[in-house]
């Protein structure tokens, strides 16, 4: 959704909206924004799961991912290691939520995807804003291609 409350911008799309957006007829941007929509919904997953190897694959080979702690990862190699290393291992208590709140086109091929990442544990909430650039390949597949994951601070 357009969390703005203002008329959506050319080029733009809420989650809900089936409007014509600049060189992608309503039918083609929809069924383009529930594949992105799935990408982040197997991100939760394999978030949830601890799946490695489930997330990767969501990954274009020349990716570039930021952690919410600001350590940059060029490459699908750089991701592997570090994400091989360290989701088997994560620790945490409750569970954890992943919800497309903004998706805006840049090109027919590339999407802007503004996601809310909450982890509910008995302890409370905590909140990540990741902000996800996506590509669509030639065999239609959206993949993650520039990645900012960034904790959001109370206060």
């Amino acid at each position: 959704m357009n969390t703005q409350g203002s008329p959506m911008e050319a080029g733009t799309q809420s989650t809900q909206s089936t409007q014509s957006i600049d060189g992608i007829d309503g039918i083609e941007a929809i069924d383009d924004t529930k594949a992105i929509e799935r990408v982040v919904a197997t991100v939760e997953r394999t978030q949830r799961d601890k799946d490695a190897e489930g997330f990767l694959a969501l990954f274009r080979p020349d990716a570039l991912w930021t952690t919410g702690h600001g350590k940059v990862l060029l490459g699908l190699d750089a991701i592997a290691e570090f994400t091989r290393a360290v989701l088997p291992q994560a620790v945490w208590d409750g569970d954890v939520t992943y919800e497309v709140i903004h998706t805006q086109f840049l090109r027919p091929d590339v999407a802007a995807v503004k996601v809310r990442q909450v982890y509910h544990s008995a302890e409370g909430e905590t909140e990540g804003a990741p902000l996800y650039v996506m590509t669509k390949q030639e065999d239609g597949r959206w993949l993650l291609h520039a990645c900012q994951n960034t904790e959001v601070r109370s206060g």
